[in-house]
């Protein structure tokens, strides 16, 4: 399939083939709406615990913040007990969320200790439970996976088969084990062989950074599409490459954007907090980063932060 393509997950049409992957205190409201304006044909929120939704506090409330500009509504959900998932799926909160992706891939210590994201890879049984759990809910339902806890404890076959069986629309497969973390070059062929053992869409996860690394996954795995994740966050600019839309924002243009829909939404010190990581990722290999982040982690308003913002992008594009 060519990558920015239409496709089918359940019963909902993605605008492209080419994702936006959950990244904890990073894929908030704003980052969804401008991934999707470039390309994106969809954007999950902030990995949100199942568990931590009956508590309904500001917290969370700013992790699932959405309003009618968002038109397809997509949460992630992280934890370890059917029965939570299945309330969480059923609550009012997500009500507004058309598609639910469970994290049964989290590598982070204090989350598999937990049982939750990638210890999920060995507990094949309560993995299919809580897929079945959401998928009562009768939302569409995405699960995003690695390929095993190590080299010599591979599942994705299996793990993919239960998914399929157990409900799950679509499956993404991050092509690295729990303990590559994220290094590595992904392990391609695994991905395929998810491909090769389902009916629903596979879509390849890790280490896509280019266009060209973007091709590659798609030739060397025959996935369905792509999920960016970090290289998501840090060129934005690489949906509209890969789905064609023509998109010439500079990324002044996508800061000014992004500081004005968070103002509007959340308060200040959101807004400093999300701007500032923006812009850092932003600078990256940019001349003079190391000023320009100690000026920016100085800023103590929007107002301030906006001149500053312009200050330094400016200068990017005169250079």
């Amino acid at each position: 399939m060519k990558l920015g393509s239409e496709i089918m997950i359940g019963r909902i049409r993605f605008s492209s083939n080419v994702l936006m992957a959950p990244l904890a205190g990073y894929t908030c409201f704003p980052f969804r709406l401008m991934a999707k304006r470039l390309g994106a044909g969809s954007a999950y929120t902030e990995m949100v615990s199942a568990d931590a939704l009956k508590y309904n506090d500001k917290a969370t409330s700013k992790l699932l913040y959405t309003d009618e500009r968002e038109k397809l509504k997509c949460v992630q959900l992280l934890g370890a007990i059917p029965t939570v998932f299945e309330r969480a799926a059923k609550s009012e909160l997500l009500e507004r969320f058309d598609i639910i992706d469970i994290n049964m891939g989290c590598p982070v210590p204090n989350v598999v200790k937990a049982g939750e994201g990638s210890a999920l890879l060995e507990d094949i049984p309560r993995a299919s439970r809580i897929i079945e759990a959401c998928k009562r809910s009768g939302k569409v339902v995405s699960v995003k996976c690695r390929i095993g806890m190590n080299r010599s404890r591979i599942v994705i076959e299996e793990f993919a088969r239960m998914c399929e069986a157990s409900g799950a629309d679509m499956i993404t497969v991050h092509g690295r084990t729990r303990d590559m973390m994220y290094d590595g070059e992904p392990l391609y062929e695994y991905i395929s062989l998810a491909k090769d053992v389902v009916h629903i869409p596979v879509f390849a996860n890790g280490g896509i950074d280019s266009k060209e690394k973007a091709y590659e996954m798609m030739e060397k795995t025959g996935a369905d599409g792509i999920m960016l994740a970090r290289y998501g966050f840090e060129n934005p600019l690489l949906f509209s490459e890969l789905t064609g839309r023509g998109i010439q924002d500079t990324k002044y243009d996508l800061l000014k954007e992004q500081l004005e829909i968070a103002a509007e939404c959340f308060d200040e010190l959101y807004v400093l907090t999300y701007i500032k990581k923006l812009a850092s990722y932003f600078m990256k290999k940019m001349p003079g980063t190391k000023q320009y982040k100690m000026d920016l982690y100085r800023c103590g308003s929007i107002s301030e932060l906006g001149n500053l913002l312009k200050e330094i992008f400016d200068k990017e594009v005169l250079d």
